[in-house]
C-alpha cells in the first residue's frame, strides 16, 4: 500500500539550482547578510555572494570547464564553499564534494571515481589534496587553494580575472548537479548521481515543513560537503534568504559561543551534538534565548534525548530523515507540529510516495486506520530520488526497483496520522532466538539513564553461538555504574528477548562526521577481542604454542 504526505503537493520549477535559488532574488534581499565566517565575523551579502558565484563560473569556463565536467570541492565549512559550490553549478559543471577528513588515498579514489578535472581545497588540507591529485593524474595547476598557497591559484585570483559567467543550457531533469559519494545501502562509497531537478525538488519539498526565513540566523556546523549540510543548511537557508554562520569544525565551546554571540535562531545538528546539549555542564554557561529550533538529522534522535535538549535550552526540537540518494530529505517533523512524537521522523514530504515492505516475505504492509503499522523496510519514490550510482548498474538495481522506488534499507512504521518512525537499519537488527531486536531502541533507553553519557549496541555471539545484544557504554564524568546495573536498568523496560546481555564500558562511541554510530568499528574491535581470546585459549591448550 502506497502512502503519501498529508501536506499538499508543491510546484517544482523546471530550473537549474542557480536559477531556482537566485534567479528571482529581490533587490531588497541583495544587501542582506548571506554568510558570516564564525571564527572571524567577516560577512558576505547576497550581492557579494552572487558576484563571487559569477566570478567562479567565469574562471572555470576560462579554464576549459564545460557542461558535464566534474570539479571536486574539498573544504570545511567556510563562506568560500558556497561561492565555489554554486559557481561550479553555475558553469554547468558537476560538483563532487569531498569529505574534509579524508586521507589522500580516499580523496584520490573519489577523484578517480568521479573523473574530476579540477580540485578546490584549502591550505590546511593541501598536503593530502596534492598527494591525492598526483595519484589521480591532476597537476599542481589543477589544484586551486581557496585561501592561497605558493604555486596555486586562489579564490581571489579567480575573482580578479573577472571573466563573465558562461551561457549554459542544460536539462535540469537529466544534468548532474552534484556527485556526492555514499556507501548507500550496500558496499563501498559510490557516486550518487543527483540532478538539478533532484536538488531543486528537495528544497521545494522541504520549505513548507522546515524552511528558514530572512529573519533567521542559521548555524552551519554540519559539513556542507555532506548532503545534509548541502541541502538542508546551505541551499534551504539561501532559498529562505537567511544568514548562515559557518563553522569549519565542531568545537563545543565555539559552537555555544557562536550561538550566543551571533544570536543564532535555527541550529541544525546530529545526535552526538544533542548528547552534549543535553548533558554537558558547559552548556549552562551560555545564552540560548535566541534559538527557536534545534533540528536533528543524519542519525536517529530518541525522544528522551530530544526532550532533554528542548527542556534545557527552552526551544522546540524537531528531527527529519533522509539519505544521499534522496537529495536527502524524505521525512521531517514540521516546525509547527508539536503534536508529532519526537522519536518519529515526522511526515512524508510533499510529492513523495512511500511503501513499507515486510523484509521476510516481501509483502506490502498497510497503513492502519488506527494506531501504528507493523514494521517493514521503507521504500520511497519522488522527484528527489537519484538517477542511480555512477558506473555501477548492479548497485543501482539493488537500490532502485523497476517501479522507481528506492529501497532505503531502514525498517520503519507508519501511524494512522501519517508520521513515520525509523526502527533501525535492516542490516543492524539483532536476531535473538528468532526475535528481531533493534539496537536503536536499546540505545535510546540507555541514554535515558542519568549516569550514561553515550551508548551503542551491536549483536555479538554468546558462548552457544546465539547473537545477543551487547552495549558499549560511556559514563558521565565521575559516575560509577556496573555492567549488572546497566543490564538491570534495561531489563526493567523491555521484553525478555530485548535484554542487554553484555556490557563494555568505553571512553568514546565511534561515529561518522554526520553522527552515525560506526557499528562496523565496534564489530571489528569485538572480532579482534574474540580472536585474541581464542589465541590465548589455544596457547594454553596441551601441545599448542602461541606464535
Amino acid at each position: 500500500m502506497v502512502f503519501t504526505s498529508p501536506i499538499p503537493e508543491v510546484e517544482i520549477p523546471d530550473l537549474s539550482v542557480f536559477e531556482y535559488l537566485f534567479g528571482g532574488i529581490l533587490e531588497a534581499d541583495l544587501d542582506r547578510v548571506a554568510l558570516i565566517d564564525g571564527p572571524s565575523g567577516a560577512e558576505t551579502s547576497y550581492r557579494g555572494l552572487l558576484a563571487q558565484i559569477t566570478g567562479v563560473a567565469g574562471a572555470l569556463s576560462a579554464r576549459g570547464i564545460v557542461a558535464g565536467d566534474v570539479v571536486a570541492l574539498h573544504s570545511p565549512n567556510v563562506p568560500a564553499f558556497a561561492a565555489v559550490f554554486h559557481g561550479i553549478l553555475r558553469a554547468g559543471a558537476t560538483a563532487t564534494t569531498v569529505n574534509a577528513l579524508y586521507t589522500a588515498e580516499e580523496i584520490a579514489a573519489q577523484l578517480r571515481g568521479s573523473g574530476a578535472r579540477l580540485l578546490f581545497t584549502v591550505s590546511p588540507l593541501l598536503p593530502q589534496a596534492l598527494q591525492a591529485a598526483a595519484s589521480a593524474g591532476l597537476g599542481a595547476d589543477q589544484v586551486i587553494v581557496l585561501d592561497g598557497a605558493p604555486g596555486h591559484a586562489s579564490l581571489n585570483d579567480l575573482l580578479r580575472e573577472a571573466h563573465p559567467a558562461p551561457s549554459v543550457s542544460i536539462d535540469p531533469g537529466t544534468h548532474l548537479a552534484v556527485l556526492p559519494f555514499s556507501s548507500g545501502t550496500t558496499g563501498h562509497p559510490k557516486g550518487v548521481m543527483l540532478t538539478h531537478r533532484n536538488l531543486v525538488a528537495n528544497v521545494a519539498q522541504s520549505l513548507p515543513l522546515i524552511g528558514a526565513t530572512p529573519d533567521d540566523r542559521v548555524l552551519a556546523v554540519l559539513p556542507f560537503f555532506h548532503i545534509y549540510g548541502m541541502t538542508v543548511l546551505l541551499n534551504i537557508a539561501l532559498a529562505g534568504r537567511a544568514g548562515l554562520v559557518t563553522m569549519p569544525r565542531f568545537d563545543l565551546p565555539d559552537f555555544l559561543r557562536f550561538i550566543q554571540d551571533y544570536q543564532a535562531t535555527y541550529v541544525f545538528i546530529a545526535p552526538p551534538i544533542a548528547v552534549a546539549l543535553a548533558k554537558h555542564p558547559l552548556v549552562a554557561e551560555y545564552d540560548f534565548s535566541s534559538v527557536h529550533t534545534i533540528f536533528s538529522g543524519a542519525a536517529s534522535l530518541n525522544h528522551t534525548l530530544g526532550a532533554a535538549v528542548a527542556e534545557r535550552l527552552g526551544c522546540r526540537v524537531r528531527q527529519g530523515y533522509g539519505m544521499s540518494e534522496m537529495s536527502p530529505v524524505s521525512h521531517a517533523i514540521p516546525l509547527d507540529r508539536g503534536d508529532i512524537p519526537l522519536d518519529s521522523v515526522g511526515l512524508t514530504l510533499p510529492n513523495i510516495e512511500c511503501k513499507l515492505i515486510d523484509p521476510e516475505t516481501g509483502a506490502e504492509i498497510h497503513q492502519p486506520a488506527e494506531g501504528t503499522s507493523a514494521p517493514g523496510e521503507l521504500l520511497c519514490r519522488g522527484p528527489n530520488i537519484m538517477l542511480g550510482y555512477l558506473g555501477n548498474d548492479a548497485a543501482t538495481a539493488e537500490t532502485l526497483d523497476a517501479d522507481g522506488f528506492l529501497h532505503t534499507g531502514d525498517i520503519a512504521t507508519v501511524s494512522s496520522d501519517g508520521y513515520v518512525t525509523i526502527v533501525d537499519r535492516l542490516k543492524e537488527l539483532i536476531k535473538y532466538k528468532g526475535y528481531q531486536v533493534a539496537p536503536a531502541e536499546l540505545e535510546a533507553l540507555l541514554l535515558g539513564h542519568p549516569l550514561i553519557y553515550d551508548a551503542a549496541v551491536i549483536g555479538v555471539p554468546d558462548d552457544a553461538g546465539e547473537e545477543v545484544p551487547k552495549a558499549f557504554v560511556v559514563l558521565q564524568p565521575d559516575a560509577a555504574l556496573t555492567g549488572d546495573e546497566v543490564m538491570a536498568f534495561i531489563a526493567g523496560q523491555v521484553a525478555p528477548h530485548k535484554k542487554v546481555r553484555r556490557v563494555q564500558f568505553t571512553g568514546q562511541i565511534p561515529k561518522s562526521l554526520s553522527g552515525k554510530i560506526l557499528r562496523k568499528d565496534l564489530r571489528a574491535a569485538e572480532a579482534l577481542l574474540a580472536e585474541e581470546a581464542l589465541s590465548t585459549s589455544d596457547a594454553q591448550a596441551p601441545g599448542k604454542v602461541l606464535r
